[in-house]
């Protein structure tokens, strides 16, 4: 079994990127350990679960928080918000309890606001040991496994410059402005990828329902202005009517919610969100949340006049 490594295994500092960690191992947080192993040679991780398969490839197990925030010098945060990483925090076994020199990168999608406001808590509390950018992700399971993410950083220059040298095993980090520029880079994608699956899971039962094969439909259509990613991941689903999960759609509420944050605050009076967001919100509450995010084409389907 292999046993942690130590601070003094490996100098941390801009100069080198350190011991890196990883808290999270989900649906995109397990694909992502895997690449960044495979890249490091080494990684200290932690989740709800031990992960066999991921100590089995070389990575240490590290029981609780604290453990992993002694022996690292940055933290990649895959959870899914906030929430679930201040509960992370606090307490003899939490992240805090054994930090020193630590870098917090937060891979959630999550309000800007609370990303920037955790960040000056863990500033003064540490007294300044503690840093944080954001780097919210896209791309989902695919992307992760295949290391092709669009990976959108927020914070200063030196900590988006290590953050980006530590996660390019995993896609394309790009430095976009302060602390919180990516979480606004996420919810203007959320924003996209949810207003193109709800439209496209109504184009769909309108093609069928004129008599038009989907599928047919959707391999001519991919080739013109109409195709995207979203399309050609989800075309299979939709066309089959295979919402089983994955990429569950409830998280698009979330995500949408945060979008909306970001038009307040801009004084941004959108058309789009207000009518996806009423969308998404529906689905969830006709109890179609979990499933995956081709369920739109049920959504529409089974929608009263």
């Amino acid at each position: 079994m292999s046993t942690l490594p130590t601070r003094d295994d490996e100098a941390s500092g801009i100069s080198s990127p350190g011991i890196l960690g990883v808290i999270g191992l989900g649906a995109m947080g397990e694909p992502m350990a895997r690449r960044l192993l495979a890249a490091r040679g080494r990684l200290v991780v932690h989740g709800r679960r031990r992960h066999a398969g991921l100590i089995d490839a070389g990575a240490v197990w590290a029981a609780t928080p604290r453990d992993l925030a002694r022996e690292v010098d940055a933290v990649l945060v895959m959870l899914p918000d906030l929430p679930e990483l201040e509960a992370l925090l606090e307490g003899p076994d939490g992240l805090l309890a054994g930090a020193h020199e630590l870098l917090v990168m937060i891979g959630s999608t999550s309000s800007p606001t609370g990303v920037r406001a955790l960040a000056d808590r863990l500033r003064a509390v540490s007294d300044g040991r503690i840093r944080v950018v954001d780097c919210p992700v896209s791309g989902g399971v695919d992307g992760a496994t295949a290391g092709t993410l669009s990976i959108m950083l927020g914070g200063g220059a030196e900590d988006a410059a290590r953050a980006a040298e530590l996660l390019r095993p995993c896609g394309r980090p790009v430095h976009l402005g302060p602390l919180g520029a990516g979480e606004v880079a996420k919810a203007c994608n959320q924003l996209i990828v949810a207003a193109t699956i709800l439209a496209l899971g109504e184009a769909t039962v309108l093609a069928e329902r004129s008599g038009i094969d989907p599928r047919t439909l959707w391999d001519l259509l991919d080739g013109g202005y109409a195709g995207s990613n979203v399309l050609t991941s989800r075309k299979d689903r939709l066309v089959t009517g295979d919402d089983s999960p994955s990429g569950a759609a409830k998280y698009m509420v979330k995500d949408l919610r945060f979008a909306t944050d970001v038009a307040e605050k801009t004084a941004t009076s959108p058309v789009v969100l207000p009518a996806v967001r009423a969308g998404f919100d529906e689905l969830v509450a006709a109890g179609l949340g979990d499933r995956d995010i081709a369920v739109t084409r049920r959504f529409i389907e089974e929608r009263g006049p």
